[in-house]
């Protein structure tokens, strides 16, 4: 292998991975809500939890909101006290699927005072992100229909555009939106954005600020993501990922559990394809139901640090010589050496080269913030879905 590994050390030092404000609050599966010790009640006490990934990873700088579950008076204000701790806020989330109102979809709703309520929450979002400073607006729509029959899906799919269009226009010139898509779920008949392709079309029309996010869990089974990834990258698409993994539907759990062979296929695509840069969002996307919250945290960036170091260590002129000369086996042979190599000495090297712990789990651990936090937050009502 004649990768250069200093080289590879800058790049895995550059990488920013952004972890998700919810993953901090209780959070379970569809029949209970799991409640732990030392959860975040605020905020406030996320931005807080999220510094701690950031402090011991060294990669973890901003924080994604969501909205209405992180509403605040002042979100400048919280913008000033993320920078306070070190970290900054990052993408910001929009819910429109929570209230009542939307059990018929949101957006594609075929009641026009919904829509409208919906539309608004799209446009609030882009006021806060006025306030933080945020460059990415995140949109998943949980519309669609149960039976047929039940709606136009054609007149869903021109609603859809409305209020795209809408929300586009209101972009300022250096914010953009990502335009997220899932197979199914809460729809079972028909799912407004149910893959790529129907994301990647509404994006295409509308132009260089709408961009498609990857949800690395919302797919069928047996999809090849990274084909996906390339052709985006390719078209000049690719806004972000949202970085998790499931076994078989849902997608909660923490990223490259379900298949770490998978997210090194996904970053190499990403590297090979000029994508490993600031105009890709590495998001994480995920809860932590059973298992501690920050360290859940922390376990995924390292995962996403793991298959990015050895997608680096791929020797790209061997391969292309292999891909070249038609040599199967070897080209296989060449990417399978990179997925081999134990790249856990090279990123403990790196963090001890950034003044940080080798080993950022054992570091938190030895801490003490764990047992601080709890303390702290005895009283008061934790953070959770839906707060």
């Amino acid at each position: 292998m004649t990768t250069d590994i200093a080289q590879v050390k800058a790049a895995l030092r550059a990488q920013h991975i952004e972890t998700p404000s919810w993953a901090y609050g209780n959070s379970g599966t569809r029949f209970k809500v799991f409640a732990q010790e030392g959860v975040p009640r605020t905020p406030q006490e996320k931005i807080d939890d999220a510094a701690q990934v950031h402090r011991f990873t060294g990669v973890a700088p901003t924080v994604a909101l969501h909205i209405p579950w992180d509403r605040v008076e002042d979100y400048a204000a919280l913008a000033v006290y993320a920078r306070d701790r070190g970290v900054r806020v990052g993408a910001i989330n929009s819910n429109v699927f929570q209230d009542d109102d939307y059990m018929l979809g949101s957006v594609t709703n075929p009641d026009p005072a919904v829509r409208k309520k919906a539309l608004g929450h799209l446009l609030d979002c882009v006021d806060i992100m006025d306030a933080t400073g945020s460059r990415d607006l995140k949109l998943w729509f949980s519309d669609g229909t149960n039976y047929p029959g039940q709606d136009d899906i054609r007149a869903r799919q021109d609603r859809l555009a409305e209020a795209l269009a809408a929300v586009y226009e209101r972009l300022g010139d250096d914010q953009r939106f990502l335009l997220e898509y899932k197979l199914f779920e809460p729809a079972f008949y028909s799912t407004d954005v149910p893959d790529w392709g129907t994301s990647y079309a509404h994006c295409l029309k509308l132009g260089p600020k709408a961009q498609v996010v990857v949800d690395t869990g919302h797919h069928a089974p047996g999809t090849n993501i990274e084909f996906i990834v390339a052709f985006l990258l390719r078209e000049g698409k690719l806004g972000g990922f949202d970085f998790n993994s499931r076994f078989y539907a849902d997608d909660d759990l923490m990223v490259g559990a379900a298949d770490p062979f998978q997210l090194f296929r996904i970053m190499h695509e990403v590297i090979q394809g000029g994508g490993f840069s600031d105009e890709i969002a590495f998001m994480l996307d995920q809860c932590h139901n059973i298992e501690p919250k920050i360290p859940g945290q922390i376990r995924s960036v390292m995962n996403v640090q793991e298959a990015t170091a050895k997608a680096l260590l791929v020797d790209g002129e061997a391969l292309r010589s292999a891909q070249r000369a038609g040599d199967v086996l070897g080209a296989n042979a060449v990417f399978m050496d990179a997925y081999n190599t134990d790249v856990r000495p090279l990123l403990a090297e790196l963090r001890e080269e950034m003044g940080l712990d080798p080993d950022p789990m054992a570091a938190y651990a030895r801490s003490g913030y764990f047992e601080k936090i709890r303390d702290e937050r005895k009283d008061g009502q934790a953070a959770g879905w839906g707060a």
